[in-house]
């Protein structure tokens, strides 16, 4: 398929989508978003994907924010349907993906860029990353998810202060605070360390994976009993040919090869 503002490719199993506005650093519109959309609804689909991992184009920047020019002269109906349309398409849409999303953040990822960084499974950062919400400066708040995901990873104090103060923490501080899970070099360092830990995710069942995304998700949504949701997709395991295969592996004493199924 054919995309403007970004790129995707298919490898060894693993589906590398790249935002591709440089001279934006990156910065998310409402094309964007949307190709965005399509590119992660079309890796999930593919049985040949078991990892989607998320960047940025060049070294300055994962994603420094939403294109502002878009929206400045919007009113308040305009302005809730920007947000409620973007979770739906794009932040809630990833973080509900049955394929394993990781997010590769490779300098600024500011505003809406840490909101769609955070809207993935789980994140690495390179030692230039710089990370934060920064709406208050403008006179608005994070409208993509950002007041309850951040302080879901990092704490409600840490998240206060980092919306309050519209300020920008560094990688280390980040991985410091669980807002990203490792921290290594720029560029190639950090694409082959995104690369190395879905090669680990990779030798597991798919099927038992997108059942883990479903039950962990669950604790985090309200009115949803996270127990009840983790018994039934421990159930709904028993049933699969990947439980099969995994347990006859486990007794036979050799490695499981997993149909997916």
């Amino acid at each position: 398929m054919s995309y403007q503002n970004i790129l995707s490719t298919t490898n060894n199993g693993i589906a590398s989508i790249t935002i591709n506005r440089p001279k934006k650093l990156n910065a998310l519109n409402k094309a964007t978003i949307e190709e965005l959309h399509s590119a992660f609804k079309v890796a999930n689909k593919d049985k040949e994907v078991k990892v989607i991992i998320l960047t940025g184009s060049g070294e300055k920047a994962f994603v420094a924010g939403a294109d502002i020019s878009e929206f400045a002269d919007f009113d308040v109906k305009n302005a809730e349907n920007l947000a409620g349309d973007g979770q739906k398409i794009l932040f809630d849409y990833i973080e509900n993906l049955s394929t394993p999303v990781i997010a590769a953040i490779n300098g600024f990822a500011l505003g809406g860029g840490l909101e769609l960084a955070m809207a993935c499974h789980f994140r690495v950062a390179s030692t230039n990353a710089k990370m934060g919400l920064p709406e208050v400066s403008l006179g608005v708040i994070p409208g993509y998810g950002g007041t309850q995901r951040l302080p879901q990873l990092v704490g409600k104090g840490r998240a206060m202060e980092m919306v309050m103060t519209a300020g920008m923490i560094d990688a280390n501080q980040a991985l410091d605070y669980g807002l990203v899970n490792h921290v290594t070099g720029e560029g190639d360092e950090l694409i082959a360390l995104a690369e190395k830990i879905a090669g680990k995710i990779m030798r597991n069942s798919s099927v038992a994976i997108k059942g883990a995304i479903k039950a962990i998700n669950a604790n985090f949504k309200d009115g949803v009993d996270g127990y009840k949701t983790e018994i039934k997709q421990f159930g709904k395991c028993f049933g699969t040919e990947d439980f099969k295969e995994g347990t006859t592996a486990f007794l036979k004493k050799r490695k499981a090869d997993f149909p997916g199924k």
